[in-house]
């Protein structure tokens, strides 16, 4: 049986852990407002940004130089680039884990495809640095402050491979923000990028030959694409981390009061030792 001692340091170092975390839930409940205003305040301009998309190529759908675009060229998948985008720190529940598991479901999924990783995040980089897997960069700090400039970097990237034929496809796999206990794991293609169906002819003018503005605005949508993940994923992370402190902060208080119960019944225990010992002793004094 546990003295006295070690129960009362066992309860001062949980203490010292509910601490930490609640401290940890309420920073990560602050950073969390500000991420999810800014994923709602890009919510509406992907969205319009589609449409537009949409409009222009139902205008270049006559034009034989639209279909010829790089971006949209269809080729039989043989090399795949995966960009993988985790967190930088753990203490987040399940976050990274399903992120990783999926990424090595999509590996067993694709059987002899090449796949190659570009990382985004450091418990990925970190997890696949040490297995044998084709990595083509790697981004870390990137979730702290979230920047069109680096997302749109990495977008370029990707796109510069796929109009080179390094890779026939690239998808993204991150989490996407539903709300404080809900995070949705998702897998996209990114390219070729698929052309939206335009039931009717959008009235508007263009200025400029469809196919010229449907070449400069496929790019923007891609980047748009790896700027939302980005997004989402900082969100998702700051919702999972708090609800994880969360339940980290209730079950240290569970913990702490089964041992005080159990530091008062040996406490009890031993004062009734120590009483039986006195009156045994004063009665064989008798």
């Amino acid at each position: 049986m546990p003295s006295l001692i070690d129960i009362r340091r066992r309860i001062r170092s949980v203490k010292n852990t509910q601490q930490i975390t609640k401290a940890m839930k309420m920073v990560s409940a602050a950073k969390l407002r500000r991420a999810q205003e800014r994923v709602i305040a890009a919510r509406p301009y992907s969205a319009l940004l589609r449409q537009m998309l949409t409009d222009v190529a139902a205008a270049a759908a006559a034009d034989e130089r639209a279909g010829e675009n790089p971006l949209l060229a269809r080729r039989p998948v043989e090399r795949i680039l995966l960009v993988l985008v985790t967190g930088d720190k753990g203490l987040a529940g399940a976050f990274n884990t399903n992120l990783i598991k999926e990424a090595q479901r999509f590996f067993a999924e694709r059987g002899t495809v090449s796949v190659t990783l570009e990382l985004v995040g450091r418990k990925g980089r970190d997890f696949f640095r040490k297995r044998s897997t084709a990595i083509s960069g790697e981004h870390i700090g990137l979730a702290a402050k979230v920047a069109y400039q680096d997302t749109a970097a990495i977008a370029r990237k990707a796109i510069g491979m796929f109009r080179e034929g390094q890779t026939d496809a690239v998808y993204l796999l991150y989490n996407e923000f539903k709300s404080v206990v809900s995070q949705k794991l998702t897998l996209t293609r990114v390219l070729p990028l698929e052309m939206p169906e335009q039931s009717e002819p959008a009235d508007f003018i263009l200025e400029q030959p469809a196919a010229e503005i449907l070449s400069e605005l496929l790019p923007r949508c891609v980047e748009m694409d790896f700027y939302r993940a980005l997004l989402e994923s900082a969100a998702a992370e700051h919702a999972a981390r708090m609800t994880a402190m969360d339940a980290a902060t209730s079950n240290a208080a569970d913990m702490i009061e089964r041992l005080t119960l159990y530091m008062n019944r040996v406490r009890q225990a031993s004062i009734t030792k120590e009483i039986i010992e006195v009156v045994s002793g004063a009665a064989a004094a008798e």
